[in-house]
């Protein structure tokens, strides 16, 4: 494994007069890796980040960024480049001037100053805008200046304070796309938060999921979806079917849908299981089709997002969420036994 551009050992802070913070964190990032943070508002995401920029000092564990202990540095010291939610740019300084702005704090010489900046403002696609103050570009464009800005200096470790919220749903879109690219082609260590669940998983090479304060799962974001660690992973990253189920047999479960076959999953019989059932893998079928875990269901709501419908049905006795693309009425689904994953301690099956 390449050794980690910054490495977080143990980090705790907890604010003053309050539980909140984060508690013995351990997280490494890799050059050239984008690691996305996500949670509930109030997890401590941006308080990890903070601890990274040299905002706040750890009251236990230690920063290392680059090899070196920083724990105790200041954060100018720390060579992060910190793009933030709001951008914060300057309003009175044109887009050249906004993005040469570290290197002028840095005691960099005009020339070179110019050259460096005229660079990031290309690799940004920028260039033409150069003489505008901020209040003439778009959100999106803003946002591409302050990328320039905290990248110019050449930091060893890139932080993303939920930097695309402010945006238009499509201008955000198309900016996960700039952000990826001019990480992939810096092959800078990056660590962005952000609550976004779909730039998370679009994003990421890996995704850390925090809850009061600590990682409960780090993975890549395929192992995250589809090998969630607990029920709340499950149910904070993508939509989910969770249900309290108890073990039938070596490879089935009976639960509040009915009984259900899975692969084989190592569990006692008579053992209380919780599973997954991810909503886009229930499968509606016709009057004619046969197998296992075949159940009638009643529609009782019934969403229309263009390429895809999101159901809640009654079966048995309980409901169930359905994502399809079938436009056709739905009677009768399937589950397939591949689709149902044992959480809370339980063999995953995918791993079985």
């Amino acid at each position: 494994m390449d050794r980690a551009v910054v490495a977080l050992d143990g980090l705790t802070y907890r604010y003053p007069g309050s539980g909140a913070g984060v508690a013995d964190v351990d997280l490494a990032i890799r050059a050239g890796e984008m690691l996305v943070c996500i949670g509930p508002s109030g997890c401590g995401k941006t308080t990890l980040l903070r601890l990274v920029a040299g905002f706040l000092r750890p009251q236990a564990g230690s920063v290392a960024i680059a090899g070196r202990d920083v724990t105790g540095a200041d954060a100018r010291s720390r060579q992060c480049g910190i793009v933030f939610q709001s951008y914060a740019l300057f309003p009175h300084m044109s887009v050249r001037d906004n993005v040469a702005y570290p290197l002028r704090v840095r005691g960099v010489p005009g020339a070179e100053r110019a050259a460096r900046a005229a660079k990031m403002l290309d690799l940004v696609d920028l260039a033409a805008l150069a003489d505008r103050l901020p209040a003439a570009l778009s959100g999106g464009q803003q946002q591409r200046v302050a990328l320039a800005r905290a990248l110019v200096f050449e930091p060893a470790v890139l932080l993303l304070d939920e930097p695309l919220s402010a945006l238009d749903a499509a201008t955000r879109v198309a900016m996960r796309d700039e952000i990826r690219r001019v990480q992939r082609e810096r092959n800078i260590a990056t660590l962005l938060i952000t609550h976004d669940q779909d730039e998370a998983l679009s994003l990421a090479d890996r995704i850390a999921v925090m809850r009061d304060g600590r990682i409960v799962q780090v993975g890549t974001p395929q192992a995250i979806y589809d090998r969630p660690a607990s029920g709340f992973v499950a149910t904070f990253v993508g939509r989910a079917n969770v249900l309290e189920a108890t073990v039938s047999g070596p490879d089935g479960v009976d639960t509040p849908l009915g009984t259900l076959a899975t692969l084989p999953h190592g569990c006692a019989r008579g053992e209380a299981v919780s599973i997954l059932i991810r909503p886009e893998r229930v499968e509606p079928v016709g009057e004619g089709a046969a197998g296992d875990n075949l159940i009638v269901v009643e529609i009782e709501q019934d969403k229309f997002f263009g390429a895809t419908r999101a159901l809640v049905a009654k079966a048995g006795g309980s409901r169930i969420a359905i994502e399809t693309a079938s436009r056709d009425a739905v009677h009768r689904v399937r589950i397939p036994r591949d689709a149902i994953q044992f959480l809370h301690g339980s063999r995953n099956l995918k791993e079985a």
